[in-house]
């Protein structure tokens, strides 16, 4: 995509409405456009010396019109540019293409038009006479630079003009300017307003909103890979269709089949929660108790280590897999005889020797166990 630079001020274009006599020959052309330079009766154009039309503009001129797809109107006293203004229809009279003008050098350009019944009937009954082109100059030099459209009309501006099926006495006079900002866009306004859509600095350069454009049309490009034609890609008509797209989603009916209710999938999330929660609190339970059983937590212990397993269930088994059973908290120190059962009970054959050797009485012996299990116990 080329560059898009802002047109020098020197030699910008304007859009006029200039009014000559036209003929008819034999092939249904008319005369545009008298060959050489040219000027209104009332002094016009202003901002130029006069028009110029030589072989080079015409050239230029055709290879303008011809790029363009759409033939060129011929109205009735120029409504296509009063419609908007006037509110009034703008009927066809005739039509032209860029492939139908043709210079013919000294004389002028010409243009072979196809005419509708209507209008054909009012140029042969002398209902119409003359022909007002609209065409597109640069100011200061007055060179004519290419076509808008053109009218049938029974204002005959300057003297001796012949009519519609005469030869054309090839003259012009400016009876309507039409403002550069009314038919033209400015480069600069076009690159603020590119900014604006899609959404770009305001001071983004012309190739950086390029750039943008290109990614814009590499995706619409590839959504719309089964259309035909991307010359008929309309953005306007993309934006409705995707409307439409997004309203028939709003209004669409879920299947049952595919689909669970919101409260649904919240009853059974708390069900779940509360299901994981339960197993875990009885993991954890087991642990604690199987933990306190062979001496691996102490009994103060147990309210951390419950708390431990709620936040992090891991860390609670690695810590009783690496906890050394404590073999004083599995049972008590007198294995389960009390210190009243000590004072009669018989002494085995190492504690009689130790009261041999000691010199103390069994008797003695007896009351010091029994007073040493009571203090343990």
């Amino acid at each position: 995509m080329p560059t898009m630079k802002s047109k020098p001020k020197q030699s910008s274009l304007s859009f006029a409405v200039a009014a000559c006599s036209v003929r008819l020959n034999s092939a249904g052309e008319i005369q545009l456009t008298p060959a050489g330079t040219f000027r209104g009766i009332d002094g016009r154009p202003k901002d130029a010396d006069s028009w110029v039309m030589d072989a080079a503009a015409a050239a230029e001129v055709i290879a303008y019109c011809s790029a363009r797809q759409n033939d060129f109107v011929v109205d009735y006293e120029h409504q296509t540019l009063l419609s908007e203004k006037n509110g009034q229809p703008a009927p066809a009279a005739g039509w032209f293409s860029g492939a139908a003008l043709r210079w013919a050098e000294g004389e002028g350009l010409f243009a072979k038009v196809r005419w509708t019944a209507p209008a054909q009937a009012f140029i042969d009954n002398e209902e119409y006479k003359y022909i007002s082109p609209v065409i597109l100059y640069e100011k200061g030099t007055g060179r004519i630079r290419g076509l808008h459209s053109a009218a049938l009309t029974n204002y005959a501006c300057i003297d001796g003009m012949d009519d519609v099926l005469s030869r054309a006495a090839a003259h012009f006079l400016l009876t309507e300017t039409i403002s550069q900002e009314s038919l033209t866009m400015d480069v600069d306004e076009l690159l603020e307003q590119l900014r604006w859509m899609l959404n770009l600095p305001a001071l983004a350069t012309a190739e950086e909103i390029t750039a943008e454009l290109q990614k814009a049309v590499a995706l619409i490009k590839a959504d719309n890979a089964t259309e035909t034609a991307a010359a008929s890609f309309s953005l306007p008509g993309l934006l409705a269709a995707k409307d439409v797209q997004i309203a028939a989603l709003k209004g669409a009916v879920p299947d049952p089949a595919k689909f669970v209710p919101v409260e649904v999938m919240s009853a059974l999330q708390t069900e779940l929660a509360a299901l994981r929660g339960a197993q875990l609190a009885g993991e954890i339970d087991g642990l604690v108790v199987a933990a306190l059983s062979v001496g691996k937590l102490l009994p103060a212990q147990e309210g951390w280590a419950r708390e431990l397993g709620k936040s992090n269930l891991g860390l609670l088994r690695q810590h009783l897999d690496n906890a050394t059973a404590v073999a004083a908290l599995k049972g008590t120190q007198t294995s389960g005889v009390s210190p009243a059962d000590n004072v009669n009970a018989v002494l085995t054959e190492s504690e009689l020797a130790m009261c041999r050797c000691m010199g103390t009485s069994p008797e003695d012996f007896k009351k010091t166990k029994a007073a040493l299990a009571l203090a343990a116990y």
